[in-house]
């Protein structure tokens, strides 16, 4: 068989040695003759690999003690809402800083709560950018403010933190999150979907500073109050076990492989071959700023609808799935997340060179 590379923008591909040792362990996990997906997320085995993932997590991203993990369900979208009936008082009101499509819908979500205001940081001219970071002087009078450094349908990362002051800072980062090394602690509250470059769709990781949970809403629902599901170890209802398992084997091969400044680098070397070879081409455009353009979402067209659509078709044939862009902004994508190998970057810029000179 051909050999296939994922560039899905999620759920995305998982690592090769990972989804081999879910499939050696899928009928007998721990020596149990049973899968873990058969067993009781309370019973001892089950809390001992809960209890490690938060740990291995904590060292992967070297996260401080006085900060707490969270294993939940809702995806991004749910924490849509719980970010602002956990953090946003009654009569308080939060800053979102927008700069495309999932940034804006948080925003839009979080208004069913309260008082939203909203800035657009993202600069749309001949290329898409974002300049203006510094809101240090305007941020005290809100109770938290938000941001995603990673927009998947655009292929725009914001690589430096905004600066809020001593305001609460919120990041959503589904998308780039253990992607390159950050300073936890210039965040009060980090989220993310696992389906990316944690685990699969189903599970949610919030980490969260200590001071912030005890905060919510009286009438906020149980499931989403993270003081609640502190108590619970994540576990106020059955949580996704399968999924959390695979988390927890996606951070033990993180681990193995170097950790976060070997992952870095694997990200940039591998956005830097396909954005050179944009940059050279006549073809295909990207109109992203340099200094915006992801590590994970790497987009691009050709100009013309149908060429396009002929690209992803003869690209699917090929072995290169999923290059298809999102339909708010069309083209093409490819989701380059931890999981892809140099060999898919290469591969796909073949093909890219062949499509080219043969539709030129």
């Amino acid at each position: 068989m051909a050999k296939v590379f994922n560039f899905s923008a999620g759920p995305a591909m998982l690592p090769s040695a990972v989804l081999a040792q879910a499939q050696t362990e899928l009928l007998n996990w721990q020596e149990q003759q049973t899968s873990v997906m058969e067993v009781s997320h309370r019973g001892k085995l089950f809390m001992e690999l809960a209890a490690q993932s938060v740990d291995d997590l904590r060292q992967l991203y070297n996260i401080p003690e006085n900060y707490q993990i969270l294993f939940l369900q809702g995806g991004a979208r749910g924490q849509f809402a719980a970010i602002p009936m956990n953090l946003l008082s009654e009569n308080g009101k939060a800053l979102y800083l927008t700069s495309g499509y999932w940034s804006a819908t948080a925003a839009k979500e979080a208004r069913l709560f309260g008082e939203i205001d909203e800035i657009n940081i993202l600069e749309q001219g001949h290329e898409l950018k974002v300049n203006n970071l510094d809101f240090s002087d305007i941020a005290a009078q809100y109770d938290y403010v938000h941001y995603c450094p990673n927009e998947t349908i655009s292929g725009v990362e914001i690589f430096d933190i905004p600066k809020v002051g001593n305001a609460i800072l919120v990041a959503d980062m589904s998308s780039n999150i253990l992607s390159r090394e950050i300073d936890i602690s210039q965040f009060g509250l980090i989220y993310a979907g696992a389906q990316k470059n944690l685990g699969p769709a189903g599970i949610t990781i919030v980490i969260v500073r200590d001071d912030l949970i005890g905060r919510a809403r009286n009438t906020t629902p149980t499931i989403w109050n993270y003081e609640v599901q502190k108590n619970a170890d994540s576990m106020i209802n059955t949580p996704p076990t399968f999924a959390w398992y695979l988390c927890a084997l996606v951070f033990k091969h993180l681990l193995s492989q170097g950790g976060m400044k070997a992952m870095e680098k694997h990200n940039q070397d591998k956005a830097k071959l396909l954005y050179d070879y944009l940059d050279q081409s006549d073809f295909y455009h990207n109109t992203v700023a340099k200094q915006n353009r992801s590590l994970m979402n790497v987009t691009f067209t050709t100009g013309h609808d149908e060429l396009n659509a002929k690209f992803v078709a003869e690209a699917t044939a090929a072995g290169l799935h999923a290059l298809k862009g999102h339909k708010v902004l069309g083209g093409m994508r490819a989701s380059i997340y931890n999981a892809m190998p140099i060999e898919g970057i290469e591969a796909l810029i073949a093909f890219m060179q062949r499509f080219s000179s043969e539709n030129s």
